[in-house]
């Protein structure tokens, strides 16, 4: 599919008039020259008269280091990542983004994608490159007859199950409200729901997609099923999405969720438990375990989170094993709205709190895993420490590695672990330090990693062979429609 883009005298006075018109507009006439970095961080010039002509194209923002709203734009939610793009587009249509890249591609900028920043690897900002940020993207409809969701790029997913949702309908997508449906989606998108429903990508039926030509295309099924099948765990690699579509399930609005809470001194008990029956669990359980150790040395707990989207009537069966471990200090399981459900992990003020996670999938939980587990966990009073699991299985479980570029289907679960510190109080590096120690000893248990929560020092090595037997095809369709890597920002797969 291919759009016009064009901004004539009439439309350009249209736009001035609307609020949240591009910041450039007020000043155009003292607009200087630029400096930024290309992909391969050459210094360039970005001179004066290009970026008018980008503003002028653009319905949406274009700003500047010094414009209201750029310093907010360029944060994301591991204020870890300080970085100071060059420039910031913040499209307002898909028009938009194909300027943006047209105008990125043209300079061979370095170029971030940021929907809802919560990359741990810190790619959704760069230094000196350009920003894309689909902040203004943030739309989502829905047709219950046809059971189909139309969700615009940067939208979040709690919009999503906001939309659906009074309609008896869901579709999977992650555990955390103000994550974006972009980064989730693209890099596989698992969730409470996936264990009975599949992943995100298992739910999507199509998208549209600027690739690095700047040519919005509609890939499917039947459009461009190459770039649809790179698309579904491929991660950012093949453009900027402006667009999903999404299959919806029928499902009661209550489900059974929340968190039975135990003392550190149960973890072991509980993660036997959890590895003989997180194989054998329902498709309609999920189950997650933390071991958690906050700052100021306060007691660590183990607990369980638990979202039974099953019959009411059978969730006393499914929760069986863990009423078997004992009463909890605190047990806040119950029937709840699905969507209150979505928001329990939700932060707050996240930009106060630096964090550092390493994480990878496992097909089992042997003995020696949980001993690695409880005897290397290492509680400090200078920071949060975090070991918590994301059950995997049932439905994820019963597709081909090779039928979509996510190629972990064989995981029981996600594994990871987390240091969270005071930003800009607390020196990271000894807290960092306590977190690769750790996983050390865990690593060797693991098969993978999940490209949504890749740690920041992974290598193109790692990446490369992370996608198992999908790689080879991930790296001609790098080559078809993205040659020259301009999203390279992302789980790379170099053309």
């Amino acid at each position: 599919m291919k759009r016009r883009d064009f901004v004539n005298s009439s439309l350009w006075a249209a736009a001035a008039a609307m609020p949240g018109f591009h910041v450039l507009s007020a000043r155009a006439n003292s607009v200087a020259d630029v400096s930024a970095l290309t992909g391969d961080g050459n210094e360039i010039t970005l001179r004066s008269a290009a970026i008018k002509d980008l503003a002028a194209r653009m319905r949406g923002e274009l700003l500047l280091a010094g414009d209201e709203g750029y310093d907010q734009a360029r944060m994301i939610l591991n204020p870890s990542f300080d970085k100071h793009p060059a420039l910031i587009a913040r499209p307002a249509s898909a028009a938009d983004v194909q300027a943006a890249v047209g105008f990125a591609r043209e300079h061979n900028l370095l170029v971030a994608v940021k929907c809802g920043g919560h990359s741990h690897s810190g790619q959704s900002t760069c230094e000196r490159g350009m920003l894309i940020d689909l902040f203004n993207l943030r739309n989502v409809r829905v047709d219950p007859a046809t059971r189909r969701t139309w969700v615009a790029g940067g939208s979040l997913l709690g919009q999503v199950d906001q939309a659906s949702m009074p309609h008896g309908l869901v579709t999977p997508l992650g555990t955390v409200s103000h994550t974006g449906v972009g980064g989730l989606t693209l890099g596989g998108g698992f969730g409470r729901l996936a264990r009975r429903y599949g992943m995100a990508i298992d739910n999507l039926t199509s998208i549209e997609i600027v690739t690095a030509d700047g040519q919005l295309r509609r890939a499917s099924a039947t459009d461009h099923p190459d770039l649809f099948w790179g698309a579904r765990g491929g991660s950012g690699n093949f453009g900027v999405v402006t667009q999903f579509e999404f299959a919806l399930h029928p499902m009661q609005r209550e489900v059974v969720a929340g968190t039975v809470a135990f003392p550190l001194a149960k973890a072991r008990d509980v993660l036997s438990m959890y590895a003989d029956y997180a194989p054998a669990a329902p498709d309609d359980l999920y189950i997650d375990p933390v071991i958690a150790a906050p700052p100021g040395g306060a007691p660590g707990m183990v607990t369980l989170e638990v979202c039974y989207s099953g019959p009411q009537n059978n969730a006393e069966r499914a929760l069986a094993p863990i009423r078997k471990l004992g009463t909890p200090d605190r047990d806040s399981i119950k029937a709840m709205d699905y969507v209150l459900a979505q928001r329990v992990n939700d932060v707050t003020d996240s930009r106060s709190v630096g964090s550092y996670l390493k994480g990878g999938f496992i097909t089992k939980i042997p003995g020696d895993l949980i001993s690695a587990l409880v005897e290397g966990f290492e509680p400090d009073p200078g920071r949060m420490t975090l070991l918590f699991f994301q059950h995997c299985g049932g439905a994820v479980s019963r597709i081909a590695d090779d039928a979509t570029a996510f190629a972990h289907r064989h995981s029981l679960a996600n594994m990871m672990t987390v240091a969270g510190w005071r930003h800009g109080v607390d020196d990271p590096s000894a807290h960092i330090a306590a977190i690769r120690r750790y996983w050390s000893k865990l690593e060797p248990f693991t098969r993978g990693f999940y490209v949504n929560d890749m740690a920041r020092e992974v290598t193109a090595s790692d990446i490369n062979a992370n996608y198992g037997g999908n790689y080879q095809r991930l790296v001609a369709l790098k080559r078809k429609y993205d040659p020259t890597n301009l999203f390279r920002l992302n789980a790379n797969v170099h053309p």
